[in-house]
């Protein structure tokens, strides 16, 4: 495991968090949304191998792929993507209270 892609990808999750919270005018507070952001942006990089046509395009951050600008950009990539995904889809359920 290569902690500094696992590190790009859990910050570019919370980033994607936020960026969806902020999209939806989110009631959560910002540490749910980097939270949310993180778990998602995790979730996409697992389960995008399963889905037919999206293997090999989000990398899991924890793949460890090295340090070349693909891996790096794959890995932010799939976090923003997915934390956005899963912050819009928390916002949506949960209401602007």
């Amino acid at each position: 495991m290569d902690l500094v892609s696992l590190g790009l990808g859990l910050l570019s999750g919370g980033g994607g968090g936020l960026l969806g919270g902020k999209l939806t005018g989110s009631s959560m507070g910002k540490g749910a949304q980097m939270l949310t952001g993180i778990v998602g942006g995790t979730g996409l990089a697992a389960l995008a191998p399963m889905i037919p046509g999206l293997e090999g395009v989000f990398a899991s951050p924890a793949d460890g792929a090295g340090l070349n600008v693909g891996s790096i950009l794959g890995g932010v990539v799939s976090g923003g993507v997915g934390g956005t995904i899963l912050s819009l889809i928390l916002s949506k359920v949960m209401g602007k209270k």
